[in-house]
């Protein structure tokens, strides 16, 4: 067994290499945490095997290097995204007004219950965004956004959005995504002016908020 033992006091022994069974979930799970503590930018390979009880060697085994650890956590984010935002659209029923308010506060519950992920997720340069299935998972949370448009503007599939539904989209994606970027930056507050609670925003502000998502719909394609 390719192993490295490290018999210094208070060290955490180091794992196998190759062997350890659940070595490539718990790196993934090491990797979330240096994002979360450190920021993308903060992140190291180094860090992420340090916590993960291995040597800095063993990620390479199964990602390459730290852009490819991170672009296997990135897919991860965003398959649970397309999920999350599928469900909630779904949660909307045939109103696409709702099933915009539905997919906003699935959004921003995404953000806050992941902040690592979905810090990394709309980070660019840090994974590579070019890899098919982080392609495919992406496209696929994008995809549901795109639906509850084209179904308020009457735009059906296969047609492009003309430049009307394609600032709906725009501004629908840009009110959900800064809410959460507020809300992971503690910036949001209450009437009062003081600072708003997790279930204060979950519960309140965002529901105010994404009530003033896309109320008009066409009535001819």
């Amino acid at each position: 067994m390719n192993s490295v033992k490290i018999g210094s006091k208070g060290r955490r022994p180091k794992r196998s290499t190759y062997h350890h069974g659940d070595l490539r979930r718990e790196l993934l799970a090491a990797a979330e945490a240096v994002v979360l503590a450190r920021g993308v930018h903060g992140f190291t390979l180094r860090e992420a095997a340090r916590r993960a009880g291995v040597t800095p060697a063993a990620p390479a085994h199964h990602f390459g290097d730290a852009r490819g650890l991170l672009t296997e956590l990135a897919i991860l984010g965003f398959r649970e995204f397309a999920t999350v935002l599928a469900a909630a659209d779904a949660e909307g029923g045939s109103d696409p007004a709702q099933r915009l308010q539905e997919q906003g506060q699935a959004y921003v519950r995404f953000a806050l219950d992941r902040p690592a992920r979905f810090q990394l997720m709309f980070s660019r340069g840090v994974y590579n965004e070019e890899n098919p299935e982080l392609k495919e998972v992406a496209g696929a949370a994008y995809a549901v956004l795109e639906g509850a448009v084209r179904a308020a503007m009457a735009i059906p599939p296969g047609r492009a959005l003309d430049a009307d539904s394609h600032g709906l989209l725009l501004a629908n994606w840009s009110l959900v995504h800064g809410f959460a970027h507020l809300a992971l930056g503690d910036r949001l507050r209450d009437p009062q002016g003081s600072l708003a609670t997790r279930a204060l925003i979950l519960n309140s502000l965002l529901p105010a908020a994404t009530r003033h998502l896309a109320r008009s719909t066409r009535t001819s394609g």
